[in-house]
Formats: C-alpha cells, sequence, structure tokens
C-alpha cells in the first residue's frame, strides 16, 4: 500500500492512497471534515461524506500531475514507470503545483 498526506494551503486535510486489492481511497482528515470552516479540496471531493474510493485515481489528483515532456522528465529522473500515476503523484506533488493542494507521501 502507497499513502500521501493531503494539504489545502498547508492545513492537512486527509490522505490519499492506493490499496493492495487496486482501490484508490481518499479520506478527510477528522478535525478537517468537522471544521466547518474548512472549504472541501475539490467540487468532486465535497465534505458530505468523509471516505472515496475508485478504481481509478481520482481526476483531481490526476489534474495535478504534468504531461507530455515534463512528464517524461519527471519519470525519467525519478525512475517511475510512465503508467504509474500514483508513484508520480507522491512523488511530485508535494511543492510545486497549481492551486492550493500538495501532497506528501508518507514513509513509514
Amino acid at each position: 500500500m502507497q499513502r500521501g498526506i493531503v494539504f489545502a494551503n498547508n492545513v492537512q486535510a486527509g490522505s490519499i492512497e492506493y490499496s493492495d486489492d487496486g482501490k484508490y481511497i481518499f479520506q478527510y482528515d477528522d478535525a478537517y471534515f468537522m471544521n466547518q470552516n474548512m472549504p472541501r479540496i475539490s467540487l468532486t471531493l465535497p465534505k458530505t461524506q468523509k471516505r472515496y474510493e475508485s478504481d481509478v485515481l481520482f481526476p483531481f489528483f490526476y489534474g495535478l500531475l504534468a504531461e507530455g515532456v515534463n512528464k517524461d522528465i519527471q519519470c525519467r529522473l525519478l525512475k517511475i514507470d510512465e503508467e504509474d500515476d500514483f508513484t508520480r503523484l507522491l512523488k511530485t506533488a508535494g511543492l510545486d503545483t497549481i492551486g492550493a493542494i500538495t501532497i506528501q507521501e508518507e514513509t513509514k
């Protein structure tokens, strides 16, 4: 299982993981979910439920990934399979993303 911590404007908002059975799971942190002042991280991931599951990487998170030549460069430099979008997300969405969301890879 791979897992990352999701931050919204540098506030821990939740976690995203790729489970051993091939499911993508996004879950809001309890404190973030309960705080009415904290916005949803995406229109497609509203705070109406705490946990989301999908067979494919959520489009919102996929949108944080580089494409084209930048994708090629990232994959080559970081030695990531070009088809492994989740590892790419964990390795590249930690600092320089478009918008307020960043993801830090969780290491054990």
